[in-house]
């Protein structure tokens, strides 16, 4: 089994829009995970049906006994974050504040607070409209985690894969460098970088690649947005050819991509027979690499 994984450093370079071309081309023998839990969208694009929808719990919080405080302010005076507070007679928790430590748990003389773990998301298994099995999540607003949510993301993809005896797993990782994207990478088979040609796009590619370098795991990219500017279309051309990145080319930029998102259809959907032929040369090229 394989797992190629779409990254790019930043927002708005498109990884979304090429990874949604990608998982049409391949589909339906593949499964398509979306592990940008932060932000998931991939929903837009593959219209999922036949949802299975399950909580997913993650970090605790701190939670009030109201019967057994006695409002001796201990827990405030020891919190290091400032989450506790006396509102109108009651002990009150701020969710967003609490970053379950559980410290006061430890010095309420009453054993008034108590932790308690807290839903973090939604998981979804789901079928997408071409057919192909797709996991998708969502984080909950403020809560955090994001990075095991990922992680859920990714092994109920491989299993689904290994039940529906797929062999590829494409999934749209999280933008950024962060924790996120680290989970979304660990045992990774290839990771697919899209990057534009602009100073903010070029820059974060090289920090993309440094962090994936250390993980060992292969490299490839697509320039999305070429023609908006020469003289980083040629650097990162040099920088991939330079550092062992598989170059697999370039995409243009075309207001077909805008257009395809505010019709919920992916790229090569739409009439543009260049762009189609790209992404089914690009498709071939993965494979060829994840053998």
């Amino acid at each position: 089994m394989k797992e190629i994984v779409v990254i790019s450093g930043k927002g708005g370079c498109g990884k979304t829009s090429v990874t949604a071309g990608l998982a049409y081309v391949g589909s339906p023998d593949i499964v398509i995970g979306d592990a940008d839990v932060d932000a998931a969208d991939m929903h837009l694009l593959m219209a999922p049906e036949n949802t299975n929808a399950e909580d997913f719990y993650s970090g605790k919080l701190a939670v009030v006994e109201q019967k057994q405080c006695v409002l001796c302010r201990k827990c405030i005076s020891h919190c290091y974050f400032d989450a506790i507070a006396i509102n109108d007679g009651r002990l009150e928790i701020n969710p967003l504040d609490c970053e379950g430590c559980g410290l006061c748990t430890h010095i309420c003389p009453t054993n008034a607070l108590r932790m308690e773990t807290q839903k973090a998301g939604v998981l979804y298994v789901s079928t997408s409209r071409t057919g192909a099995p797709m996991v998708h999540a969502k984080l909950d607003i403020g809560a955090d985690n994001s990075g095991k949510l990922v992680t859920k993301v990714r092994n109920t993809s491989r299993a689904i894969a290994e039940q529906k005896g797929k062999s590829i797993i494409l999934t749209d990782g999280p933008p950024g460098i962060g924790c996120p994207v680290i989970a979304a990478l660990s045992g990774a088979s290839l990771v697919l970088i899209v990057t534009e040609p602009t100073t903010a796009g070029y820059h974060d590619m090289l920090r993309v690649h440094d962090l994936v370098k250390k993980m060992n795991v292969q490299m490839a990219l697509v320039l999305n947005k070429a023609g908006l500017n020469a003289d980083f279309e040629q650097k990162i051309h040099e920088f991939a050819k330079n550092h062992d990145i598989i170059d697999l080319g370039e995409l243009p930029y075309d207001p077909i991509f805008s257009k395809s998102i505010s019709e919920g259809l992916t790229i090569p959907e739409m009439d543009n027979e260049d762009l189609k032929q790209r992404f089914n040369s690009i498709w071939k090229d993965l494979m060829a690499l994840s053998q």
